[in-house]
């Protein structure tokens, strides 16, 4: 088929030398009785011309839309890739912790301290904010509440939080549980 196309364009690509030089002779006068069959063969190479063109730009497009789609596959495996770096440093801490039997009560909570430390800095890297809404107003796109009690606060306001939040860039990973003071009858 391809070799259909090349012997099919070098045809052409005759027929238009032969077009074009029969244009020549008929604008100098010579030859007019080739002057639509010139036109006709100039026309068709202009054709070929604008139909190899457009098949070029079909072959870039298509090209282009599946590199793209492999950009967003490659992107949606491996999304994680930068957290879950961060938390390598927080797990060889907890592993660490354990692999040591013979440390204290007070080197042990230090060690989880320092590890708290590590993974707070490895949410705050990755743009994982945490939700700690004690005395704000409640809000049900940010928190869930479970209860509500009688309360000094004013009404609606977040008494306590049983179970912190965390939003990743904006976008609820998990609300809030919390406590809501009652309104006032």
């Amino acid at each position: 088929m391809q070799e259909e196309k090349n012997l099919s364009l070098s045809e052409q690509e005759a027929d238009a030398k032969d077009a074009s030089a029969a244009t020549a002779s008929e604008t100098s006068g010579v030859d007019s009785t080739h002057s639509p069959e010139a036109l006709l063969k100039a026309a068709e190479l202009k054709a070929a011309e604008s139909h190899d063109a457009w098949l070029r730009a079909k072959a870039d497009t298509e090209n282009l839309r599946r590199r793209a789609q492999e950009d967003v596959t490659k992107a949606h495996k491996f999304a994680a890739e930068k957290f879950a770096g961060e938390l390598l440093a927080v797990k060889d801490s907890l592993e660490a912790a354990l692999a040591n039997e013979t440390q204290t009560a007070e080197a042990l909570k230090a060690g989880v301290e320092l590890t708290l430390r590590q993974l707070n800095a490895a949410f705050e890297k990755s743009a994982v904010a945490e939700l700690n809404p004690l005395g704000e107003k409640f809000d049900p796109h940010f928190h869930q509440a479970i209860a509500m009690v009688d309360a000094p606060q004013e009404p609606n306001t977040v008494v306590s939080v049983l179970q912190k939040g965390y939003a990743l860039h904006e976008r609820i990973l998990r609300p809030a549980l919390v406590t809501v003071a009652k309104p006032k009858d």
